[in-house]
């Protein structure tokens, strides 16, 4: 089981959102929103924040860091790491049915992730085969679209997906983005996608759009 912090809320927890990090850094990286988010105290949310595991990075000359899967080249839409994406995706669905196994159903868990965090979560989340809450896709894309059109799972043909990115983004292109809203639109999804004038980051305004998705969504 992945090393996670967790925010527990002040009541009882009666929902889940587990929130993936972007390449290199670890799951500190966005516990701190956690009380910017001010939701309100009746959601009675339990955030997770899991550790990637530590492996050697192609793109980066070969340095280990945290991924939640290998680089192995600049071009995003090219060869893409599947079977780490496998992997991760296996350790993320150990974290939703321990969650569920604490009593939280599944239409109130959540994923979330930022840049690699956010591929592993639309990755695994387009394929569960439980409905879940919904998708929270942050400055990233969709690996391995070749293959959803066959893996996708039909509890989540459905999924209430918010996707989110940068104007300036120079690390995950915003057509990348874009080429995955529109195979999730040509799939028959209906993400709610938002952009901002913004590198590959988070701004206020993006704060404030999650905020809503997670009180429509798990509410």
């Amino acid at each position: 089981m992945l090393e996670c912090i967790v925010k527990e809320p002040h009541l009882t927890a009666s929902a889940s959102v587990i929130w993936l990090h972007g390449l290199g850094a670890d799951g500190n990286d966005f516990a701190p929103i956690v009380p910017e988010l001010r939701l309100p105290a009746n959601l009675s949310v339990r955030f997770i924040f899991p550790h990637a595991p530590v492996q050697a990075v192609t793109i980066n000359g070969g340095y280990a860091m945290r991924a939640w899967y290998d680089i192995l080249e600049a071009n995003l839409s090219r060869r893409v790491d599947e079977q780490g994406v496998k992997d991760s995706g296996q350790a993320i669905m150990e974290l939703i049915e321990r969650e569920h196994a604490r009593g939280i159903p599944y239409d109130k868990i959540l994923l979330a992730g930022f840049s690699q965090g956010g591929a592993i979560s639309l990755y695994l989340g387009l394929r569960y085969p439980q409905k879940l809450a919904g998708i929270m896709a942050l400055s990233t894309y969709i690996p391995v679209p070749e293959k959803l059109a066959t893996e996708r799972s039909a509890a989540m043909r459905e999924a209430n997906i918010f996707m989110a990115h940068g104007d300036f983004d120079p690390v995950v292109p915003m057509s990348l983005a874009k080429d995955s809203k529109a195979l999730l639109e040509q799939l028959g999804y209906t993400p709610e996608f938002k952009n901002y004038p913004m590198p590959h980051s988070v701004c206020p305004e993006e704060l404030a759009d999650i905020r809503t998705f997670l009180i429509k969504t798990l509410s």
